[in-house]
């Protein structure tokens, strides 16, 4: 060999003659399967490969590269791996000048179909496909680094090569590295004889070089395997998918990362009439890559997101609407409940992607998809241009409501506005607020979580999780700052529409313990972010306001919705007193609750709240120690600072022609909104003298 290298290297015009032979008798050794003597040849092709940088050695890569063929076309497990492992050696050769009539075809589909062995003994099953990993690598570095490195990049160069090795990453055994290689025994450097390990150095490897205008041949295969999978083992492979767009994205620069999304989105679009299993599969990639991609440049597809997510929301459920419609003819009962189920799982995980991606973004962009996402969610009176809610009826309507709203909740969660004008602008809050007037507790608490959301920006609510009566509220250590200029603009504003709406809201007959917590809490941070003493007084005002709705009883309304918000005031002005420091008025509120403690604990948040509480049959008026009285507050509050002669004046909530409109339903009653545009063309005097349940109540 020693003679052998030096004649070559003396004499490199011969090198040609040199590789014909050894190729020649290569050949012939194969079809006899003497292996020996192939082994021998190799080694010698190897040697004078290594030792040879000639312009020479051209032809002589030809004769090389046609053995190495020769060996991986062979069926026997050892000389692929022989061949493969040249081939990795030639690979690491940098070429002084680059071979435009090179093409490396035949080994990409090689090297690919040796990634997917099926032999049946594991342990050569596993040589195989690590060889396949490494061959495929060779590849990938020999054509990148050329000059002609577009060639690699081809769709049907990509179609073959990623596939390949996300086949080798998806094996369960190996998701626990979570992108750490395990090192097995006996193996001389991390990984090297783990299929899994091996494939996902080289996929990074590979995405790491690709440039902008490759990446959509990049993407396309990654989207279509993880489709496949999704449909032989429907979600047994999440880790895997967050294993590989965890290693997809890390090595793409930032500003290249919505072109993924980008991708992504085509590709569900392209899905939108696969199995459920398939779409939330997609929608699961989608957030993954979100997750990773949202901090950094997202381009121009912060809205297209949004676009293509609600489209794909609102036929997922006339999917599961036209399932649930068909049970009773289908014979199969089961399989229509488990594709109601499965439709569950697209919806959650597009909410899920929603409110990701909005939470990611900076707060001025927020608050854009803020009021996007409001513009989408059904409400009376409001056009809705992109969800068709006389289609999807009562049901769905009420679906997608509860499904926006909370997508707004992980958007809003964190926000953080310096006034509340730019936080809740008008085209905002007034399809929020219709939304809390419905007959649906569900919605409302969605609702008061958003408000909550927004206007909690010291992050206070923790501290007020729970509605009861607080002994000491300074051991809480609230978080304030004075109110701004524009805050107190924003009050005066729409301060009497967020009284109106906590008003409203108290005194429905499906309100729950959780709907007067909130409810508390809501009352509270308005306290901390948004009261100056006129503030005070009119909260003061709407606490008595409530008071006396519950004893009077106009609405006829259950009496554990009375005494829940009875409680609801007392916990409220226990909080309100102690945050104003006033030591009269903490007195009075104290004395009340005392009382109350001794002959009506029904009427506190720690005992009407419990299970089986017992109910009185009525609540006395008469017994005006129990309640609290606006004469006695006023006294507290005379003197400089509060205008205490307003506490006089009932408070009487706002009528707006909601009190008309407003059908309080979750979905949209089309025959009713019908009625009320004929009723509206009328002349007042022929009108019909009807009135919606929100219209009497809100009169008083």
């Amino acid at each position: 060999m020693e003679k052998l290298t030096f004649y070559a290297v003396s004499a490199p015009e011969k090198l040609d003659r040199i590789g014909a032979y050894l190729a020649d008798r290569l050949s012939r050794d194969v079809v006899r399967h003497r292996y020996g003597y192939v082994v021998i040849a190799m080694e010698a092709l190897d040697q004078l490969l290594m030792a040879c940088h000639s312009q020479s050695i051209k032809p002589f890569v030809e004769s090389f590269l046609h053995m190495v063929a020769k060996l991986l076309e062979s069926r026997e497990p050892d000389l692929q791996v022989l061949g493969t492992n040249s081939f990795v050696k030639f690979a690491n050769i940098e070429e002084d000048t680059p071979s435009y009539h090179r093409r490396y075809d035949f080994f990409v589909s090689q090297f690919s179909a040796m990634c997917h062995s099926t032999h049946e003994d594991p342990e050569t099953r596993t040589r195989i496909r690590v060889a396949g990993i490494k061959g495929l690598q060779g590849v990938v570095r020999k054509t990148v680094n050329d000059e002609l490195q577009a060639i690699i990049w081809e769709p049907q160069h990509m179609d073959k090569l990623i596939p390949s090795m996300l086949f080798n990453m998806q094996d369960a055994d190996d998701l626990d590295r979570a992108g750490h290689p395990s090192t097995p025994s006996g193996s001389g450097q991390d990984g090297e004889e783990n299929p899994a390990a091996l494939a996902e150095n080289c996929f990074r490897e590979l995405l790491g070089r690709a440039a902008y205008g490759n990446m959509k041949n990049a993407v396309r295969p990654v989207l279509v395997f993880l489709s496949s999978i999704s449909m032989r083992k429907p979600f047994t492979f999440s880790l895997f998918l967050i294993l590989i767009f965890f290693v997809f994205l890390g090595p793409i620069q930032a500003q290249h990362s919505h072109h993924v999304i980008q991708q992504v989105l085509t590709h569900l679009d392209g899905n939108n009439k696969s199995t459920p299993r398939v779409r939330a599969g997609i929608v699961q990639v989608l957030l993954e890559t979100v997750a990773i991609a949202a901090k950094g440049s997202v381009g121009p597809t912060v809205l297209e997101v949004f676009n293509t997510l609600l489209k794909h929301l609102r036929m997922s459920v006339d999917f599961e609407l036209g399932d649930s419609s068909r049970r009773n003819s289908s014979s199969s009962v089961s399989s229509v409940r488990g594709r109601e189920s499965d439709e569950r799982i697209v919806q959650n995980a597009i909410i899920q992607t929603i409110g990701f991606f909005g939470g990611n973004l900076p707060d001025y962009q927020r608050a854009e998809v803020m009021m996007f996402i409001m513009g989408k969610v059904p409400v009376y009176g409001t056009p809705c241009h992109t969800l068709d809610t006389v289609k999807i009826g009562h049901q769905g309507t009420k679906r997608i409501q509860t499904m926006l709203l909370s997508s707004l909740i992980m958007v809003t969660s964190g926000f953080k506005s310096k006034s509340m004008s730019a936080a809740l602008p008008p085209p905002f809050l007034d399809p929020l607020f219709s939304i809390s007037l419905m007959e649906d507790s569900e919605l409302r608490q969605l609702v008061l979580e958003i408000l909550h959301n927004i206007i909690d920006r010291h992050d206070n609510r923790a501290k007020l999780r729970g509605i009861r009566i607080i002994p000491n509220v300074a051991a809480l250590k609230i978080k304030r700052e004075k109110i701004s200029k524009q805050d107190v603009a924003f009050m005066k504003k729409h301060g009497q529409q967020l009284y109106r709406h906590v008003y409203l809201g108290c005194k429905e007959e499906d309100n729950v313990h959780k709907n007067f917590e909130l409810l508390f809490t809501t009352l509270a941070i308005l306290t901390i972010e948004l009261a100056n003493e006129e503030v005070v007084i009119d909260l003061i005002r709407l606490s008595v306001a409530l008071q006396e709705m519950a004893l009077n009883n106009e609405e006829n309304m259950p009496m554990s919705i009375r005494c829940g918000i009875m409680a609801l005031v007392a916990a409220y002005l226990n909080f309100l007193s102690q945050m104003i420091a006033n030591p009269p008025f903490c007195q009075h509120v104290s004395k009340v609750i005392e009382l109350r403690n001794m002959d009506a604990p029904y009427l506190l948040p720690e005992h009407i709240f419990r299970d089986k509480c017992p109910l009185p049959e009525s609540l006395d008026k008469d017994d005006r120690q129990l309640y609290f009285q606006t004469a006695d507050m006023a006294e507290c509050l005379a003197g400089p600072g509060y205008n205490a002669e307003r506490l006089s004046i009932p408070y009487i909530p706002q009528v707006t022609d909601e009190d008309r409109l407003t059908r309080r339903k979750s979905f949209v009653d089309t025959i009713s909104l019908q009625v009320d545009i004929m009723s509206s063309s009328l002349p007042d005097k022929i009108r019909p003298a009807w009135r919606s349940r929100r219209g009497r109540r809100g009169v008083r």
